[in-house]
């Protein structure tokens, strides 16, 4: 997310909570898809991580200084923290840039019709950050998380939400740090037309996420070594934050709506709460207080919508509802995989014919089914079974079905070609059975005379590039 919020209009109640939801709906579109990417930067000449404000030998070549050029070059608005530029945004189509706790560089892209124009602005994205990048000597890499830096080595960006969330993170889960500090993810975030369909979109999307997250496996080292796993982003989720993380089982349950969302969003502990420009550490609190102006740490202040809209970026299940619908499982990988995900989620949600057929192969996993396949697809990938099928055969069975959708969307580029060619990183790898992540360990294990890495993780930093 890279802006908080901005609406100082009081709440008074759960029903304008609601009602908050409720004006997402968009009953006669247009149904757009946004793409939002982390990546992290590294210094080519020694594989270093890239600080805020660059090295002792370049203080000009850091994260600051890449956003400077970015705001230069682009004409886009800054935005500060105390003083210090940690984004920026697009005041006229929507994009932004932001930073991730560890420096990962983030694209939020504007909200576009189709998957060619995520791919364009893609594209543009990298073609902007190029010359400031290429002058100061940084990289970017397409792992999901970085391989070799540990936790202490790792950069720490200046934002006021970042050092609470710091300070929370160990308190309520051993792996926190390591999510806000060292992943990368890619997301896809769709429309929905009404509550009834943005249930139906929330549970199919929750069903099929351990799918993408597998599909998308591209996190298999680190600390510079293999961590045993496929996708450790994905692990590191499992225990980072119970109460505010997972499956959601809740929206299976008769009756699910945005009053069962709102009920879920208000148990969840707030993090913060802004007032001018000073987020004030209120970790660990109720909303509902805040919601009946009795919270301790402020007496007498009485929620917002931005108060709303802030806490609910800060709640991170598979599949997360705002005004819109965010897919979340997947972990980044080459531009190709990044546009990839927009595809695969505009061919299974806007086409009926695919969310259909796609529904009827998963709406008999139980609670359990999914439960279990959550937990075991960071280490099996693929392998990993609900209800007798694995996820690489539920692929074979999905993606036709998602191609189709897209070509009954009939989005045509300049060359006549539909969204369907974004399909085929994730094709060949359901026809392969290999992941990226396990492509990328059959690397770091060949000896190099044969081309491999030879054991050596610093080799990532060749191979696993933009």
């Amino acid at each position: 997310m890279a802006r908080d919020v901005i609406d100082e209009q009081v709440i008074s109640s759960r029903d304008e909570l609601v009602s908050w939801f409720e004006a997402g709906n968009k009953p006669n579109g247009p149904f757009r898809i946004g793409t939002e990417h982390e990546k992290i930067p590294f210094y080519r000449i020694d594989d270093r991580p890239v600080p805020y404000g660059g090295r002792r030998d370049c203080p000009t070549c850091g994260i600051a200084a890449l956003l400077e050029s970015l705001r230069l070059a682009q004409g886009w608005e800054p935005i500060e923290d105390e003083g210090a530029l940690i984004g920026l945004f697009d005041p006229h189509g929507g994009g932004a840039i932001s930073l991730e706790p560890g420096g990962q560089f983030e694209l939020s892209g504007a909200p576009f019709d189709t998957a060619h124009e995520t791919a364009a602005e893609l594209d543009a994205h990298f073609a902007a950050l190029a010359p400031a990048a290429e002058s100061c000597g940084i990289g970017f890499l397409d792992l999901g998380m970085s391989p070799l830096w540990t936790r202490a080595e790792t950069p720490v960006m200046p934002k006021q939400r970042y050092q609470i969330m710091a300070r929370y993170m160990p308190k309520v889960g051993s792996l926190g740090l390591d999510m806000m500090f060292r992943t990368s993810t890619v997301q896809t975030n769709i429309d929905f037309a009404s509550e009834a369909d943005m249930v139906a979109k929330l549970r199919l999307g929750l069903s099929l996420q351990p799918l993408i997250t597998a599909l998308f496996a591209n996190s298999p080292f680190t600390d510079g070594k293999p961590n045993g796993l496929l996708s450790m982003r994905s692990q590191i989720w499992t225990d980072t934050d119970a109460a505010r993380t997972g499956m959601m089982p809740f929206a299976f349950q008769p009756g699910m709506g945005f009053e069962a969302y709102v009920d879920y969003a208000l148990d969840v502990p707030l993090y913060f709460v802004k007032r001018g420009d000073v987020y004030h550490d209120v970790a660990g609190a109720s909303f509902r207080d805040l919601l009946a102006g009795k919270l301790a740490a402020l007496p007498g202040e009485r929620a917002t919508i931005s108060d709303w809209a802030n806490h609910l970026s800060t709640i991170f299940p598979e599949v997360r509802l705002k005004r819109y619908i965010e897919m979340r499982g997947a972990d980044v990988g080459p531009k190709s995989h990044i546009v990839a995900l927009s595809a695969f989620c505009a061919g299974l949600f806007y086409d009926a014919q695919a969310s259909e057929a796609a529904w009827d192969l998963v709406k008999s996993w139980s609670d359990e089914d999914r439960r279990v396949l959550r937990e075991s697809v960071p280490r099996q990938g693929l392998a990993a079974k609900a209800a007798g099928l694995s996820l690489l055969d539920l692929a074979r069975k999905v993606l036709p079905l998602v191609r189709a959708g897209l070509d009954r969307r009939a989005r045509l580029d300049a060359k006549g070609h539909s969204e369907a060619i974004y399909l085929t990183p994730l094709e060949e790898i359901a026809a392969s059975g290999e992941t990226l992540a396990g492509r990328r360990l059959a690397l770091y294990h060949r000896d190099a005379a044969a081309g491999g890495w030879g054991g050596d993780i610093k080799r990532a930093f060749v191979d696993c590039v933009y």
